[in-house]
């Protein structure tokens, strides 16, 4: 979703964008080609991405690796106190899923690493060959909505060790009922992203890096986030309604008595997806949800 990317993010004020998930650097190239008098910020916590958006973009674009969660740190490493407008691009990418080295995929036999940060722990062989079936199987029902979780943990424990992504998945695939595989693509599509998620404990990082853009975006200035998942669209979903009113928490059939002041104006009218014409061209768009949001000018003390 480029182009609604570069469209919502357009009409911001002159100063700092910040890419909260840099990537390989696509967003940033085409948002530096229609913004270039902004200054530009990058984070990810993956080394490699970094190195690949180190060779795409020009070096005035200050990169750091971290989580996008620790924005407000950098940030204040660099000395900036405002941005002018942030984009988070949650999820895994492409580039990580086609490597198999990294461990992200279920087509083509890797390490069951998936961790995003190689440096970070556990990876998800440590989850896979460790954790006990009920720890595990509650991981691949709350992460990835797993109907078949208990059968699949169970599976995974009487199989140890396992040693690659392939195995990983045909040992999922094998414990889910084959009338039930017949429909919402690869078998184990579910318990590897629940694995991810758990690996680079993702949903956490959700709610407070958006709140941390959100008290640094200058008035007008403005957030686009593009998830990929329920769980994802959900966090970030909330996040944003929760800062639309200011955190009011009185009855919608009521007038507001408590005071509290919208901090941000929401711009879609839920969650925007992608039309057939992208989807037919990347099939990985699919499941794409994008909101935008501005950022309102509050009160005088």
């Amino acid at each position: 979703m480029a182009r609604e990317v570069t469209e919502a993010l357009a009409p911001i004020p002159a100063g700092v964008l910040l890419d909260a998930t840099l990537g390989a650097g696509g967003h940033t190239a085409a948002l530096l080609e229609r913004r270039p008098d902004l200054s530009f910020v990058g984070l990810d916590r993956d080394p490699s991405a970094l190195a690949a958006a180190a060779r795409l973009l020009p070096s005035g674009v200050q990169m750091r690796q971290c989580r996008f969660a620790d924005l407000g740190a950098v940030l204040a490493e660099l000395g900036i106190e405002e941005l002018a407008g942030v984009l988070f691009d949650l999820g895994v990418s492409s580039m990580q899923l086609d490597d198999p080295d990294r461990g992200f995929s279920y087509r083509a036999a890797g390490p069951i690493d998936m961790r995003m940060d190689p440096a970070a722990a556990p990876s998800a062989s440590a989850i896979v060959n460790e954790w006990p079936a009920e720890r595990l199987a509650s991981l691949l029902r709350e992460f990835g909505d797993e109907t078949h979780s208990r059968r699949i943990a169970r599976a995974i424990v009487a199989r140890r060790p396992l040693g690659d992504t392939v195995e990983l998945a045909e040992v999922v695939r094998a414990a889910i009922p084959a009338r039930n595989r017949r429909h919402g693509g690869h078998p184990a599509k579910r318990s590897f992203q629940a694995l991810r998620i758990a690996v680079n404990d993702e949903l956490a990082q959700i709610p407070p890096a958006l709140t941390q853009a959100i008290d640094r975006l200058a008035p007008a200035g403005r957030g686009v986030v593009l998830s990929y998942h329920s769980g994802e669209d959900r966090l970030v979903k909330d996040t944003l309604a929760d800062a639309a009113v200011g955190g009011c928490a009185c009855s919608p059939r009521l007038p507001c008595v408590c005071g509290a002041v919208g901090r941000i104006r929401l711009l879609t009218r839920g969650a925007t997806r992608p039309g057939p014409a992208e989807t037919s061209r990347n099939p990985r768009a699919a499941s794409a949800r994008l909101r935008a949001f501005e950022k309102l000018a509050q009160p005088a003390a």
